[in-house]
């Protein structure tokens, strides 16, 4: 299950989006973060829905690759989807027992939460992960934080972390799918049982987990460390990025059209 998870990792690909500058995906990204927590109105989140699937089609992501991006945060999308219609008490009353009541108001918004969230999921995964190579992704992080480091911010080695990190989200997911393998061939039970009992089936889990962790994170100082690596001071680039008329193009097509759906989605309020 978890080795299928394809949060944080590179899909390759010869797309219009792989190709693109990753500064200029990265900036987009922040765009329509800002853009995902702006828009309250149903047709605002139809016109964002129409910008994502056209992300979709130019990095050419299969219907399985953006499942397996999906799925696993699906519980959290059920969890804020209740949560909103349990907490929402305006609009027309539909069920209404003891403490618990339910509006035709409070579901219509906690539906616009939760495709929220999945639409923050899928352009961080487009826009980012899937379509940009750990390498790549530490660059940009470097060239667009390059202003802090005259205060003395350690931007290389912020971007070092943040791209290391994204890259190991996937080899954590396929570490863990394969302990539970191993603890279920010893008869370990995850499916079964009473909540507690299934939380503490998954400490055997978290320990070697934790172990293995640490030891690739160990490894990976040593294999640093043997290629001379000292932090970004000096350094330079077999491949550096180069920002291009069509990158420029496309973060002003796409900056435009997120602020295209923030103005209809205000003209609508």
């Amino acid at each position: 299950m978890f080795s299928k998870i394809s949060l944080g990792r590179y899909y390759p690909a010869h797309s219009f989006l792989h190709e693109t500058d990753p500064r200029v995906k990265t900036i987009l990204y922040g765009v329509y973060l800002v853009t995902v927590f702006m828009i309250r109105e149903p047709v605002s989140v139809a016109l964002l829905a129409g910008i994502v699937i056209l992300q979709l089609i130019l990095a050419k992501i299969t219907p399985g690759i953006l499942w397996s991006t999906v799925k696993p945060m699906l519980p959290l999308a059920l969890f804020i989807f209740i949560i909103n219609v349990l907490t929402i008490k305006q609009g027309d009353v539909l069920f209404s027992w003891k403490i618990i009541t339910i509006t035709g108001y409070g579901i219509g918004r906690a539906s616009i939460m939760a495709v929220r969230l999945i639409f923050l999921i899928i352009s961080t995964s487009v826009l980012l992960t899937l379509t940009t190579t750990p390498l790549k992704m530490s660059d940009a992080l470097e060239k667009l934080f390059a202003p802090l480091s005259l205060i003395k911010v350690p931007v290389h080695e912020m971007a070092m972390m943040m791209s290391i990190a994204l890259r190991f989200i996937p080899t954590l997911a396929a570490e863990t799918d394969k302990i539970m393998k191993a603890q279920q061939s010893r008869g370990a039970d995850y499916d079964t049982g009473s909540f507690i009992n299934k939380v503490r089936g998954y400490i055997t889990v978290l320990i070697p987990l934790f172990v293995s962790s640490f030891r690739r994170a160990d490894e990976l100082a040593v294999a640093m460390d043997a290629r001379c690596y000292s932090g970004g001071k000096g350094r330079t680039k077999l491949n550096p990025l180069n920002l291009t008329l069509r990158d420029v193009l496309t973060g002003i097509m796409f900056t435009l059209l997120a602020v295209l759906v923030v103005l209809v989605d205000l003209s609508l309020r």
